[in-house]
C-alpha cells in the first residue's frame, strides 16, 4: 500500500461510524481530491519554471505550460479559464508562501518593533530582482509577479485584496503586537497600513531610475533606508505653528 493510500485509510478512520458505503466513498473522494491537486500542481510548477527562464517574467504561453507539464490541453481548461487564472492562481501561491516564510523569519524576533523591521527587510529582499546570473532563490518569485500585481491593483482591486490577504494579515497582526506594546501610534488602521506598506516595498525594489539610485547600492542599503522612511516618514515630529491671527 503507497503511502497516499495509507494516509486516505487513516482519513477515513477518523470519521465516526461509517458505514462500509460511505467509507468507500469518502476514499473515493480522498483519491480524487489528491489527483486533482497533483495535476494542478504540475501546471503551477511548469507555469513557475517558465517564469524563472523568460527575460519578461510572464513571457510564457499556456501551450507552454501544458507542454511543460506533460499534460493536456484540456485537462488545463478544466483548472483555469486562461492565462489570467493561471497567473493568479500562482501569485496566490506565491503569497502565501512568501508569508509562512515571513512568519518563520519574524518569529525569533522578541522585540515588536524590530519584528516590523524584520518583516520589512525581509520581504524586501524577497521583492528584489536578481542580477543577471544571480541564482532564484525558491522563495523569491515575488519579483517576477510585480507587475502582474499592479495589474491586479488597478483592473482587479476585489482579486488583489483576496491574494494579498495573508500578507496583509501577518503584517496587520505585527503591528497590532506593536501598538500593544507601545512602539507605534495607536488608533492606526492596521489593514490599510499594512496594504500601504506591502505596496511601497513592492515597488520600490524596481526604482532603479525614479530616484535615481540602484536597489543594489551597499551602502547605504536600500531596504534599510526604506524601512527609516516607513518608520519616520519625512515629517520632523514637530508641531507646527498655527497660523497668525489678527
Amino acid at each position: 500500500m503507497s503511502e497516499r493510500e495509507l494516509e486516505v485509510d487513516e482519513a477515513v478512520a477518523e470519521e465516526p461510524a461509517l458505514s462500509r458505503r460511505e467509507q468507500a466513498v469518502a476514499r473515493s473522494l480522498f483519491t480524487a481530491r489528491a489527483r486533482a491537486e497533483s495535476r494542478l500542481q504540475r501546471f503551477l510548477d511548469a507555469a513557475l519554471e517558465l517564469m524563472n527562464e523568460g527575460e519578461s517574467g510572464r513571457d510564457f504561453t499556456v501551450h507552454e505550460v501544458v507542454e511543460r507539464s506533460g499534460q493536456s490541453l484540456r485537462l488545463f481548461y478544466q483548472y483555469f479559464g486562461g492565462k489570467h487564472e493561471l497567473l493568479l492562481a500562482l501569485f496566490e501561491e506565491s503569497v502565501r508562501s512568501t508569508a509562512d516564510h515571513l512568519r518563520e523569519r519574524i518569529a525569533g524576533e522578541d522585540d515588536p518593533l524590530e519584528r516590523i523591521h524584520r518583516f520589512v527587510i525581509e520581504y524586501y529582499k524577497l521583492c528584489r530582482p536578481p542580477l543577471p546570473g544571480e541564482p532564484v532563490e525558491p522563495l523569491a518569485t515575488a519579483w517576477v509577479m510585480v507587475d502582474f500585481a499592479q495589474q491586479l491593483l488597478t483592473s482587479h482591486p476585489t482579486e488583489a485584496a483576496l491574494a494579498f490577504d495573508p500578507l496583509v494579515t501577518l503584517f496587520g497582526e505585527v503591528l497590532e503586537d506593536a501598538e500593544r506594546a507601545g512602539c507605534i501610534r495607536s488608533g492606526l488602521r492596521h489593514s490599510p497600513i499594512a496594504g500601504m506598506v506591502l505596496e511601497v516595498i513592492m515597488f520600490n525594489t524596481f526604482s532603479t531610475t525614479i530616484g535615481g539610485t540602484s536597489v543594489r547600492t551597499v551602502d547605504p542599503d536600500p531596504a534599510e533606508e526604506l524601512w527609516e522612511f516607513i518608520l519616520h516618514g519625512v515629517g520632523t515630529g514637530v508641531p507646527r505653528p498655527g497660523p497668525v491671527t489678527r
